[in-house]
């Protein structure tokens, strides 16, 4: 035993590793909050919108992604595109992914 100098004392036995069972529930775990907490709702918004564009119809009052409020005058299925008349002699082509939502009947009038 010196007097300035510690006794080296063995370290004890490492602690055992953890199983890989561990890691596979946590990983089921964080697919499963990946799952619900966002590719299940995202997947429901796009069927929404895709069911909105294909019941796009000629009269429809809709809301451009762009904030612009007008009537389907012309659907073109083969095409992606609809012509919206904003007003009495302004026409716009967008397409129909760029709508929004479908507003009810006389909108355009209240505004």
């Amino acid at each position: 035993m010196s007097l300035f100098i510690n006794t080296a004392h063995a370290a004890a036995a490492p602690a055992p590793a953890g199983g890989g069972m561990e890691m596979i529930i946590m990983l089921a775990v964080f697919g499963l909050v990946f799952y619900f907490m966002i590719y299940r709702p995202q997947a429901k918004r796009m069927k929404e919108h895709k069911s909105l564009m294909s019941a796009l119809s000629k009269g429809d009052e809709v809301l451009t992604q762009g904030g612009i409020v007008g009537k389907i005058t012309k659907v073109s299925d083969e095409k992606d595109f609809i012509v919206v008349s904003i007003s009495e002699s302004t026409e716009v082509t967008v397409q129909k992914g760029s709508i929004n939502a479908v507003l009810p009947k006389g909108t355009m009038k209240s505004l």
